[in-house]
């Protein structure tokens, strides 16, 4: 099993600009058919247009990156079949959110979504939506996941001014906590009443981990090796 590497940075520079995949080029034909198979099991799964990033570098308290835009279909195929192209990685922002009595919040996916019963930190594959000029504005593009899938707002919490960038094979989780001063169970039950008035809600249940024994085995690897360092 990989090891998981942590980063603690200050500084994340992500550029967003044309690039040509060749995974993407050489497997077209399979890549659709393996959305279309997946689609047909799940409705409402979405090939709209996502970021991926390239040439990741690590310079002491500064994390930069190149961004560039491919279909989701793409990046579906390229995660199923074990990250068989390594020219590109799976870069993405996650809000740990953190209550006042230590708990931190995850939601657990529903079952419409590509990574359905997996339990992740409120998060989202970076869109154009999230691009501002040639950057990806990834503190953006978390704020805009967590009041989508939570309802909670940047005024209900405060940014801590680093991320944890964790680093496993093809995949970097860039983690920054969110601090509420609101208990545990008074934050579920408020992201538990905004999930009951959406109609196709992203979460179908929220989870609060206050220590190593609370971690599940549907969380993934980036997410248990941030909560261990956190718990110690």
């Amino acid at each position: 099993m990989t090891v998981p590497l942590i980063h603690r940075v200050t500084a994340v520079d992500l550029k967003v600009g044309p690039w040509t995949w060749p995974f993407s080029v050489a497997r077209r034909g399979e890549i659709d058919a393996h959305f279309a198979a997946n689609k047909r099991d799940k409705p409402r799964l979405w090939n709209g247009r996502v970021l991926l990033g390239r040439q990741p570098a690590f310079d002491g308290g500064r994390f930069s990156a190149n961004y560039f835009e491919i279909d989701f279909a793409s990046l579906l195929a390229w995660r199923d079949w074990g990250f068989p192209d390594r020219e590109a990685f799976n870069g993405f922002g996650m809000g740990a959110l953190r209550c006042s009595d230590g708990a931190f919040v995850l939601g657990e996916m529903g079952a419409h979504t590509a990574n359905a019963g997996r339990i992740y930190f409120p998060a989202g594959t970076p869109d154009l939506d999230d691009v501002k000029g040639d950057t990806l504005d990834l503190a953006g593009n978390v704020a805009r996941e967590i009041e989508e899938e939570t309802g909670l707002r940047p005024s209900d919490y405060r940014a801590a001014p680093h991320w944890d960038c964790v680093v496993i094979g093809a995949t970097i989780a860039m983690m920054r906590t969110l601090q509420l001063d609101v208990p545990g169970e008074a934050v579920r039950a408020r992201i538990e009443a905004n999930l009951a008035r959406q109609t196709h809600p992203e979460l179908t249940a929220v989870h609060l981990v206050r220590s190593r024994s609370d971690l599940n085995g549907n969380m993934p690897r980036f997410v248990t090796a941030f909560l261990e360092r956190q718990f110690g």
